[in-house]
This record gives C-alpha cells, sequence and structure tokens, in this order.
C-alpha cells in the first residue's frame, strides 16, 4: 500500500526508479537488519514521504544548543552524558546519554530503579552515611497506599510511571514518611533525597511540590517549593533564621526543566546550615535556618492554581552531612564519624574466600581503620556481626557468618586490640539490607558490622 501511495504522488520516471532504490532499503531493512546508518537513511526517506502524503513538509530548521525551546525529548541521539542520565553497561555498546528505561542504542535494559543517579563529583553534595529511612517503593502493590507512607490529607497511592514505582498523590494532597515517632524524627544532622517526576508544561499543568518542615512545637521552620517556572526548574526557599525572623531565599532556578522526565533533588542540613542541590547543581545555600524535627511533602498551589499530580521515589533519609565549612576534608575518620553518627561502623570491604572464613589480603586495611579506633578509645566495646547474601542455607551461612565473624575478631586481636572488648556473632542471611535477587544488593548484604555496646 505505501509503494501504491508512493506511486501515486511520484509518476515521473525519475520518481519511479527512487521507489524502486527505497523498495530496495525496505526489504534490505525487514529481512537483513541493515546496519545502523542505512536505518537511520531509511528512516529519514520515510519521513519525507509521510509529509508528501499528508501534504505536509515536516519543519527542520536547526535549533539552536543553547535555545530554551529545546525538548529533552525530541528523539535526537545523545552522545554526553547528562545529569539524571545513565550509561548502558553493555561492555559492547557503552552509549552515554540514556534517559528511559532501555538503551537507546542496543536496548539493554537499565541496570537498577534509579530514574535519575545522583552523580556526587559533579557537586559538593555528600549523602548522609546512615540511612534511618528508605523507600524504593519496588515491592509495594500497584494502586496500595504505600506501607512506609502516611496520609494526613487528600489521596495517595502507588503507581508505575515509565517503568518505575513511585508514590503518587494528587492536588492539595499531604504525605510524610510513617516513622515511630511521628512527630519528631530529623536529627540536627542530616541529608534527603528522592526523585521527582515533572510534566512537560507546554502540554499539561506544571507540578508543584512543597516541603513543609516542621519544629520541635509543629510551627513551620522552613519551606521548600519546587515547580516550573518560565520553562525553567524553579526552587525556592522560606525559612526562619536562627535569628527568628523570616527569610526568603529568591528563586534559585537550575537549567532547563527536564519535562516529562525524572529530576533528582537532594538536601544537607547541619545544624544551621541549609543547602538544596536539583539534578547535581546546589541551588540554595543558607547559612543560619532553624531546625526541624519533621517534614511532610505538599501538592500546593504554584502561580494561583492547583498543579497535576506528583509522584516521588526514590526516598533516602539519613543522618549526617557535610561538615559546617567544610566540604571536601573532615577530621574525622570513616569509623568515628560512623560510631559518632549512629553507634554502628558497617563495611563491605573486609573480603573472605569465596564458601570460607580466610580472610583476604586487602581486607587487612579496612579491620586495621577499627583496631586505630579502638585502640584510641579502649574503653568501647563492639559485637562483630558477620552477614551473607541468601546464597546457600542457613545451614551453611549461620555458621560461616559466625566463623567469618571470629576471624575478624582474631584479626584485631593481633594489631593490638584487647579481647575483652570483641565479641563474635554470625547473623547469617537473616538481615539483609538490600535486595538478594540482584548482584548488587547480595553484595551489599555480605558485610561485616561493628556495633558498639
Amino acid at each position: 500500500m505505501l509503494l501504491v501511495a508512493m506511486m501515486l504522488v511520484c509518476t515521473a520516471a525519475s520518481a519511479q526508479g527512487f521507489l524502486k532504490k527505497i523498495g530496495k532499503a525496505v526489504k534490505d531493512k525487514t529481512e537483513n537488519k541493515t546496519e545502523e546508518t542505512v536505518d537511520q537513511a531509511v528512516d529519514k526517506v520515510f519521513d519525507g514521504i509521510g509529509g508528501l502524503l499528508s501534504g505536509k513538509k515536516k519543519d527542520k530548521d536547526k535549533k539552536s544548543k543553547d535555545s530554551d525551546d529545546e525538548d529533552e525529548d525530541d528523539g535526537e541521539d545523545v552522545t554526553v552524558a547528562k545529569p539524571g542520565t545513565w550509561t548502558c553497561p553493555n561492555p559492547e555498546c557503552g552509549h552515554k546519554g540514556n534517559t528511559g528505561k532501555f538503551c537507546d542504542q542496543c536496548g539493554t535494559k537499565r541496570p537498577d530503579n534509579t530514574p535519575a543517579e545522583a552523580q556526587y563529583e559533579q557537586s559538593d553534595f555528600v549523602p548522609g552515611a546512615v540511612a534511618f529511612f528508605e523507600d524504593d517503593l519496588k515491592t509495594e502493590q500497584m494502586g496500595e497506599f504505600p506501607s512506609k507512607w502516611d496520609l494526613i490529607e487528600g489521596s495517595a497511592d502507588v503507581a508505575n510511571l515509565k517503568g518505575f514505582k513511585c508514590l503518587h498523590f494528587e492536588p492539595g494532597s499531604r504525605v510524610e514518611p510513617l516513622m515511630t515517632n511521628q512527630k519528631s524524627y530529623i536529627p540536627d544532622v542530616f541529608t534527603l533525597e528522592f526523585d521527582f517526576w515533572m510534566n512537560d508544561p507546554k502540554t499539561e499543568l506544571s507540578n508543584c511540590y512543597e516541603l513543609e518542615f516542621k519544629d520541635a512545637q509543629g510551627d513551620d521552620a522552613y519551606e521548600i517549593r519546587i515547580g516550573e517556572s518560565y520553562d525553567k526548574l524553579s526552587v525556592t526557599c522560606r525559612y526562619l533564621s536562627t535569628a527568628g525572623d523570616w527569610r526568603d531565599s529568591g528563586d534559585g532556578k537550575t537549567w532547563e526543566l527536564k519535562k516529562n522526565d525524572w529530576s533528582h533533588f537532594a538536601l544537607s542540613f547541619n545544624k544551621r546550615a541549609l543547602k538544596i542541590y536539583v539534578n547535581n547543581k546546589r541551588v540554595i545555600n543558607i547559612p543560619n535556618c532553624r531546625p526541624a524535627v519533621r517534614m511532610i511533602i505538599h501538592q500546593a498551589e504554584w502561580g494561583g492554581f492547583n498543579g497535576n499530580n506528583n509522584y516521588v521515589t526514590n526516598f533516602r533519609y539519613a543522618k549526617g552531612a557535610m561538615d559546617l565549612y567544610d566540604q571536601t576534608v573532615t577530621d574525622m575518620d570513616a569509623v568515628s564519624k560512623a560510631i559518632a553518627e549512629s553507634g554502628k561502623f558497617v563495611t563491605n570491604n573486609i573480603l573472605f574466600v569465596s564458601g570460607k572464613a580466610d580472610l583476604k589480603p586487602e581486607s587487612m586495611e579496612e579491620i586495621k581503620k577499627v583496631a586505630d579506633y579502638m585502640k584510641k578509645n579502649p574503653n568501647v566495646r563492639f559485637e562483630v556481626q558477620g552477614h551473607c547474601d541468601n546464597q546457600g542455607s542457613d545451614k551453611v551461612n549461620d555458621p560461616l557468618s559466625q566463623q567469618r565473624a571470629e576471624a575478624v575478631v582474631k584479626a584485631l586481636e593481633g594489631m593490638g586490640v584487647d579481647s575483652f572488648n570483641l565479641r563474635a556473632v554470625g547473623k547469617g542471611s537473616h538481615e539483609p539490607v538490600a535486595d538478594n535477587s540482584t548482584e548488587a544488593g547480595r553484595a551489599k548484604n555480605r558485610r561485616v558490622e561493628f556495633i558498639k555496646k
């Protein structure tokens, strides 16, 4: 039918010869899966023919790279990775700048559930060391209210947006993490991260995310708004200063809005210093802000009207943050910092021979860090816990984890640590911290924890 339609448009002999060439290219493409360059050429011809048949000419004027109207979903190949994109893990491909669920070049599936991968080396953001609330909603049931959240007002449920499970809440709704102490759970030093969805404001209503941070009395400490403003992603913060007066951070616009896509939000708070990041770019830096103990997410009004439904995923609260006035160096070593923040030091860098309790040589550097800490703090007692992934039966993993914990204790004793302050405990695979169905998750579960007693 396509060839007949083309013949009706192109009646000249030269046009018929052109159609024969097109037919051959189409045959090669469908039967032999011709090389990518030929495919692209054929696709361009089809585009041109479609325009002729519809009586319209497709506008292909060149656009400036710096144009504010450039749409990230225009289908053009991205050769340089941008924040929020991902690189294909296929060693034979390695294509950069992918934004969807599959690689644009080879079709390899995205390796994890991270809509907007944070690239911390591109900013001064330092994530907290110990997470006290995490939710990627992977295990939640579609259409139900998520088990780790609480609904304060409106309506919310679990949705699937471009292949990623997320928390969906309607205009005017308020939600917050479900915590043991619902009224006070945010420490003085913490980080917050999550991914959020933004519509294309040219075709749909804009999204608006309002983060309401409350103090111990239940009053507002600071309020952050994220939304669209003139095709830019706009972030504002109204806050109560340590001096007691209300202040406005102004409008911290980031680069062009990522339309119909995920973006990454990050916040770092240290006693009074508040820093806000979007897609790895710091957009707000407040030196003196009143601390908060609770946070509520609100789908608020933006520009005088209620926006579209909101979506968030990959939510993470963690203790610890960037040191005040010091973005790169800390006076505390990793063990001391972890113990000060959470009372335990967790490491995946103590390695064993597969299926055995024999320590690998490269493990000694990590064990030495613990030994140095304990010799500086001779009154500290540690329960040394060995953890395994779920590969193998409990009959094998339980004693193996005990033997591995004992091997670490023995190594510490050999470095001069008092054996009285050490106790080995094998946990087997009973306390996972990640998904055992993936290799990355199993690697996180194979760990040693030093619990301060």
